[in-house]
C-alpha cells in the first residue's frame, strides 16, 4: 500500500519523525513518537591559520551570499497551501525581514515515513545551519534533482550518496542521494528540488519560514498563528527543545551556540560579547557582504587582518572569512589577543580596537549585558 501524499494526507505530514522534533508541527499532538514502519516492504539498502577564502561559487547553485536563521516554521492546518494573502499578511508583521514558503509533505523512504520540503536550493540554503549553507556540493547535489537528509535519516535509513532509491509519493521515482547535512528543521529529514517535488505531488506552500531579527520569537509564533488560523500548527524554532547540535556533526547548530563555544578560546571573555559584536557587524550572518570599508563575512573582518587571525574553525582545511565556523573564533581570537579576557578597561579596549569608535564599543557593551540578562 502506498503512502498517500495528496492534499488530505498532508494535513499532519507524517505522524511521527525521524529526527522526533517537530511532531507538534507537523500533526498537532503533544510529542514525539517513534517513527511507525508503514505496510509496505522497504528495498533493499545499498585551529590553524589558513588563506583567505570564500564560498566556491558553482554553476549549478548561486553561491552564498548571506545566512538567514530561521525564528518561526509553520505548517497549514488542513493539509492545504498557505494562500498569497496569508503569506503577505506574516511579510507585514513587524519586523518581519525574510519569509519562504516551500511546498511538502510525507513521502516512504526505505519504507519509513519522512517529512519532506521541496525546494529552490539557491535561495533555501541560507535558511539551514552555517555548516550546511556552506556545503555548495551538497545543494549543487539538490540542483541536479537528487535528494538531501539530516545525517539522523542517513544513518536510520542506512542511505549511500551516489545511490538511488524509490521515493514513494503519488509517484514512486528512483532519486539518488546527494549527500547528508542538518537541515535546523525539528522534523524535517529531507529535501528535494522543486521539479522532484511537484513529480511526486507535494503540496506547494504547505509551510513557511519566518525571519524577524529582534522580535521575541514566542510572540512572533502567536502572530503569525493568528495569520494562518486555527489548526496551523506553528513552532518557534528559538525553543530550548528545538536546540540541538547533534544533528550537526557535533558543531553548534545556532550562531547563538556558535558565540558560546568560541567564547571558550579566549577565557575570561563572555559569549556575550562575541553576541553582540556579531549582531552589529552582521546581524548574525544576514548581512555579510563587503562593507564600504572593505570587510567582510559574518563578523566583518578586513582581509589584511584576516591573514593574521583567521582561523580554521571546522577543520576543513582552509579559514574561510566568510565561514562563520571560522569567523566567530578568529574574531574571538582578536580580541583575546587585544586584551579582552581581562575585562574592564582592557576589555574596552580590546572592542575599541575591533572597530576604532567609542561609540561602537559603547554599544557593544549595551547589547552584551542586553544578552546576558535575556540569557540568564
Amino acid at each position: 500500500m502506498l503512502l498517500p501524499v495528496g492534499a488530505a494526507a498532508i494535513a499532519v505530514l507524517a505522524a511521527g519523525s525521524l529526527s522526533g522534533g517537530v511532531y507538534a508541527v507537523v500533526s498537532g499532538h503533544g510529542k514525539a513518537d517513534p517513527v511507525a514502519k508503514t505496510t509496505a516492504e522497504p528495498p533493499p539498502t545499498g585551529a590553524p591559520t589558513g588563506p583567505v577564502t570564500n564560498v566556491a561559487d558553482s554553476g549549478q547553485v548561486a553561491p552564498l551570499r548571506r545566512v538567514v536563521p530561521p525564528d518561526v516554521l509553520a505548517v497549514s492546518g488542513g493539509g492545504g497551501s498557505i494562500g498569497p494573502a496569508q503569506i503577505a499578511k506574516i511579510r507585514k508583521l513587524g519586523k518581519v525581514r525574510d519569509v519562504v514558503a516551500v511546498a511538502g509533505g510525507a513521502v516512504q523512504l526505505q519504507g519509513r515515513a519522512v517529512n519532506t520540503f521541496a525546494v529552490d536550493p539557491s535561495s533555501f540554503r541560507s535558511w539551514t545551519p552555517p555548516g550546511t549553507a556552506k556545503k555548495t556540493d551538497l545543494w549543487a547535489a539538490l540542483a541536479a534533482d537528487q535528494f538531501v537528509v539530516s545525517p539522523t535519516a542517513a544513518e536510520q535509513l542506512q542511505l549511500a550518496k551516489g545511490f538511488q532509491y524509490p521515493i514513494v509519493a503519488k509517484s514512486m521515482p528512483n532519486v539518488m542521494m546527494g549527500g547528508s547535512g542538518s537541515l535546523g528543521l525539528p522534523g524535517i529529514d529531507m529535501l528535494v528540488s522543486r521539479k522532484t517535488g511537484n513529480d511526486m505531488g507535494l503540496v506547494p506552500n504547505v509551510a513557511i519560514m519566518v525571519n524577524a531579527p529582534g522580535v521575541d520569537p514566542a510572540k512572533l509564533s502567536k502572530a503569525v498563528g493568528r495569520v494562518l488560523g486555527v489548526g496551523a500548527n506553528v513552532v518557534n524554532l528559538h525553543d530550548r527543545k528545538y536546540q540541538s547540535p547533534s544533528d550537526n556533526g557535533g558543531k553548534p547548530g545556532s550562531y547563538l551556540d556558535l558565540y558560546k563555544q568560541a567564547a571558550t578560546g579566549c577565557p575570561g571573555l563572555s559569549w556575550t560579547v562575541l553576541a553582540a559584536i556579531g549582531q552589529v557587524e552582521s546581524d548574525h550572518g544576514r548581512n555579510a557582504g563587503r562593507s564600504s570599508a572593505g570587510a567582510l563575512g559574518p563578523m566583518q573582518f578586513m582581509p589584511a587582518t584576516w591573514k593574521t587571525y583567521g582561523v580554521d574553525g571546522d577543520h576543513d582545511g582552509k579559514a574561510d572569512i566568510m565561514n562563520p565556523y571560522d569567523a566567530v573564533p578568529a574574531a574571538a581570537k582578536y580580541l583575546c589577543a587585544n586584551g579582552a579576557g581581562k575585562g574592564g578597561k582592557q576589555l574596552y579596549r580590546a572592542i575599541w580596537h575591533y572597530n576604532h569608535a567609542d561609540w561602537y564599543v559603547q554599544k557593544v557593551l549595551a547589547l552584551a549585558k542586553a544578552y546576558s540578562t535575556r540569557f540568564s
